[in-house]
């Protein structure tokens, strides 16, 4: 159970958008190198039952005796649970396809929403000294989504810069607001971030114009470029800037970690 008298504990983002292919598990892995990189200690949880961000980060199936499914619905101790990765500083919370049938699991249990919200903030997880946890959502807004946005205290939305993307929005937004309403007053939008962005292609301008013209400040000034290095990566279990530091997809997730951390910074200051 969360204990409402510990101290204040790491900042939670649930890396979230119901669309798929937006990029938004090579941003959880990305960034949460890149914050590692700082000298920070990262806490990745992967909630999307294809595990993707488990094997991303360099975790093999066979590896995941214990998941973020027992995380959720069995109470096993944080350290069986949590794993240290090849990536200095960050720790993983793996998922496997055990994971898919949570959902169902969950709507019999009387605090569904507010499993993951209790399993991270138990008093158990200030031994681990972390200070980002960001929550890799699956691909819906469904229950371990929900979930997510519960224990979270914002939301990071990465968006591809290709048509129609910004109509996708307003499904997720619909759920964070509703959240906000019922669940998590705190919840609040931590940025949009434009992944696959192309600087020669026309479309990327404009979706960036659209979305900064809509949304403003919500929007990192950071973009995710399109590169070879990012897709690459994932096949060879590590994320980029460990499998090509140089490139423009690590050092464009460098950045984004740089503007997050600022302005963090500013909004405790």
């Amino acid at each position: 159970m969360s204990d409402p008298t510990r101290p204040v504990g790491p900042k939670i983002i649930a890396i979230a958008n119901q669309k798929g292919g937006v990029g938004k598990t090579t941003t959880s892995i990305n960034l949460a190198a890149a914050l590692a990189e700082e000298g920070l200690s990262i806490l990745l949880v992967d909630l999307d039952p294809q595990g993707n961000a488990s094997t991303g980060i360099g975790v093999e199936p066979t590896e995941r005796e214990y998941t973020s499914y027992e995380l959720l619905l069995e109470d096993v101790p944080l350290k069986e649970v949590i794993r240290k990765t090849e990536t200095e500083g960050v720790f993983v919370v793996p998922a496997t396809v055990d994971l898919s049938s949570a959902d169902i699991e969950l709507y019999s249990t009387e605090k569904r929403s507010f499993l993951l919200h209790d399993a991270l903030r138990q008093p158990a997880m200030d031994d681990f000294g972390f200070d980002y946890i960001l929550i890799d959502c699956p691909p819906s807004l469904n229950l371990l989504t929900v979930n997510a946005m519960v224990a979270a205290h914002s939301v990071l939305v990465p968006l591809q810069s290709e048509f129609f993307a910004l109509e996708g929005l307003s499904q997720l937004m619909l759920t964070v607001r509703e959240v906000r309403e019922t669940a998590n007053s705190a919840l609040r939008i931590e940025g949009i971030v434009l992944t696959m962005y192309d600087a020669r292609n026309n479309l990327s301008l404009q979706v960036e114009e659209d979305a900064r013209d809509n949304l403003g400040d919500l929007v990192f000034q950071t973009v995710i470029p399109r590169n070879v290095r990012v897709s690459e990566a994932p096949s060879f279990a590590m994320p980029v800037t460990s499998y090509d530091g140089m490139s423009k997809g690590a050092q464009a997730y460098r950045a984004l970690a740089r503007e997050l951390i600022k302005k963090n910074r500013k909004l405790a200051a």
